[in-house]
């Protein structure tokens, strides 16, 4: 499969929108570390392994350990993962898999806060977003055209 545009020249006016998105993401209180797991969660069920691999490098440097990183398709049966940290991610499958039961948002409500709750939900969004675009516009050899954001 060839290139199929170049969206960084296509598509500026939109990249810098989700760029600016991530700038606001990045001040968030739900903080670095869990912001780059639900990115690579997101992007695990998304299967862009361009993103998989830029979040996971951003993890590390903030401080995120290579197991926690590794065991985060099985991040149920984990006991590293925390209350809050299980909330977030079952939340992040629910809205990836565009289907929010009651049970996942009343327990994602106990351990964040109103505006932590639309934070999640931009990061979600926003990260589905780079998947979708990774995947569409990918040259013969599958190496993505379009990252280089920050979320």
């Amino acid at each position: 499969m060839e290139t199929r545009l170049n969206v960084y020249e296509q598509g500026l006016k939109a990249i810098k929108m989700l760029r600016g998105i991530g700038a606001y993401l990045r001040e968030s209180t739900i903080g670095a570390g869990l912001r780059e797991m639900i990115c690579i969660r997101v992007s695990q069920i998304n299967n862009c392994m361009f993103c998989i691999d830029i979040h996971y490098r951003e993890a590390r440097a903030n401080g995120e350990t290579d197991q926690r990183l590794h065991d985060l398709s099985a991040w149920r049966e984990k006991p590293w993962y925390d209350a809050r940290e299980k909330a977030a991610m079952a939340l992040a499958e629910a809205i990836t898999n565009c289907k929010v039961p009651d049970i996942v948002y009343s327990n994602a409500r106990k351990h964040f806060s109103d505006e932590e709750l639309v934070d999640l939900t931009l990061t979600v969004t926003t990260i589905n977003t780079w998947n979708r675009i990774n995947n569409v516009f990918v040259n013969k050899r599958g190496i993505y055209q379009v990252c280089q954001f920050e979320l």
